[in-house]
């Protein structure tokens, strides 16, 4: 994933929910509706979360040191899901609470700034917009032929998800507000501007829910996909000096590095001296099929089968055979 792709669309979406944060508020105070301070409150977690993320990605390129040998990519990982945590409490529950507050106790909106709420919902949809443009755009740069479903749960790399997630909220969010305030000026009701309000308040619980589980699979540690595992596995397999792959183990300590480990098969026959360039073959290779796959661990042994449970070679070892 391009970095300055999903710095741009981080920026993009902080400098949008800044000025629609403050625009919401003095809506709120003039008018008195409580879906323009649930979407205020909304905009400066978005906001905030925003900066988390770009805290993240510049603590993620400090160098490995003795204490993080593999490096501080992981750290992407965590504001990610601080942001999840974020949109969970200070959007999604702050809603609720507003939305069940007004319509216990419902009042109608103040006339003489009855035309504000509206105004600042239709200029914060046109910036939404543009916002979630942005991040569209700079997804659909990396996500390949992935559906948009399987990009947010298969990507490495938090940030886009993350802003093309919020986006999506913050549009629905000013919808839901647009409506509870109309159908409040319309009937004189306050009730529905909380209940518009609670809309939002479900709409953040639900993202905040989604982002949670797949940054808290990144936390825990996600292997390469099928595809990358079968490449990494043609690359060990196209050489002579191994016989066949034992067993091969991948993790993420990073959104752009890939651990490999596997143990290989060789011939008992094979010298240490012929052995180690064969070794530092398979692993250019890996590299270039993979160019994720930073750190690569192989160790060669040789193929002693357990008669009761492998009578036969692997079954990838000879979809591998296969490929040659």
């Amino acid at each position: 994933m391009s970095a300055e792709g999903s710095t741009k669309a981080i920026v993009a979406a902080m400098s949008a929910n800044a000025g629609i944060a403050l625009t919401k508020f003095i809506a709120f105070l003039l008018s008195g509706a409580t879906s323009m301070l649930a979407e205020a409150v909304h905009s400066v977690a978005d906001t905030a979360n925003q900066v988390l993320l770009l805290i993240g990605k510049r603590r993620a390129k400090r160098e490995a040191d003795e204490e993080h040998p593999f490096g501080y990519g992981r750290s992407r990982y965590v504001y990610a899901f601080i942001v999840a945590i974020i949109l969970f409490s200070l959007g999604g529950l702050f809603a609720l609470y507003e939305g069940i507050e007004k319509i216990a106790h419902p009042h109608p909106l103040d006339p003489a700034w009855w035309w504000l709420p509206f105004a600042v919902l239709l200029v914060a949809i046109v910036l939404e917009s543009f916002s979630l443009r942005t991040a569209i755009r700079e997804s659909n740069a990396v996500r390949g032929g992935r559906g948009w479903v399987q990009f947010v749960r298969r990507a490495k790399s938090p940030e886009l998800p993350v802003v093309l997630l919020e986006d999506i909220a913050a549009l629905a969010g000013l919808v839901f507000a647009l409506i509870g305030v109309g159908l409040t000026q319309l009937t004189g009701n306050g009730v529905w501007d909380g209940i518009g309000t609670i809309a939002i308040g479900k709409l953040l619980v639900v993202v905040a829910i989604i982002l949670g589980i797949e940054m808290g699979s990144l936390l825990v540690g996600e292997g390469a996909n099928r595809d990358d595992v079968a490449r990494i596995r043609a690359a060990i397999a196209r050489h002579p000096a191994i016989d066949r792959v034992i067993h091969l183990k991948t993790l993420y300590i990073g959104p752009e590095e890939l651990m490999v480990g596997a143990k290989v098969a060789v011939s008992g026959r094979t010298s240490l001296a012929e052995l180690a360039p064969e070794i530092d073959a398979v692993e250019r290779d890996i590299r270039e099929a993979v160019p994720a796959a930073r750190i690569i661990y192989l160790e060669p042994d040789i193929w002693r089968p357990d008669p009761g449970r492998d009578p036969e070679p692997p079954t990838d070892t000879i979809i591998l055979q296969s490929e040659n």
